[in-house]
């Protein structure tokens, strides 16, 4: 259980991919053997790789490897540091808050309207559910780490 909850991120988009591999293997042997594709693979792929892009950015976000120019935030001494801290955190969460929330009304959106995918005409929210769910994982694995970036410049504030 613990592995699941450490690392939820890393399983849910190794599974993905690997379904993603899967999915564009068969359908390259089909259509080299058949001279026919799966018209509806390519729809699958790019939902796909949606899900994949923004739980991978809670993969970074947890491990503190989210894009970040610290220009600034190096050059300062640490009690300043703590101030630009405290406003990039907030301003992140905020930032994956709003992301999360839209998403959702993007869901909610498809869910009333009716709208169906292209190639495979199943609702569209159906590709659509994860996205406002892995917003939040981001926000919850961006938030560890900063708990952690906050005890080290604490630690760092108390030894100068």
């Amino acid at each position: 259980m613990h592995l699941l909850l450490r690392d939820a991120e890393k399983i849910i988009c190794a599974v993905i991919f690997s379904l993603m591999t899967i999915l564009g293997f068969v359908n390259v042997v089909v259509r080299y053997v058949t001279n026919y594709s799966f018209a509806s693979t390519e729809e699958i792929l790019i939902n796909g790789f949606l899900l994949l892009t923004v739980f991978g950015a809670a993969i970074a976000a947890r491990a503190g490897e989210h894009l970040a120019v610290t220009l600034v935030y190096d050059l300062l001494p640490a009690r300043p540091r703590k101030i630009v801290l405290a406003l990039s955190i907030i301003l992140s969460c905020l930032l994956l808050l709003l992301s999360a929330w839209f998403s959702w009304e993007l869901v909610l959106n498809q869910m009333s309207s009716g709208i169906r995918s292209y190639a495979l005409q199943i609702p569209a929210w159906y590709y659509s559910i994860g996205v406002p769910f892995a917003f939040l994982f981001v926000l919850l694995r961006f938030l560890q780490h900063s708990v952690e970036m906050w005890r080290a410049l604490n630690q760092e504030i108390r030894h100068v």
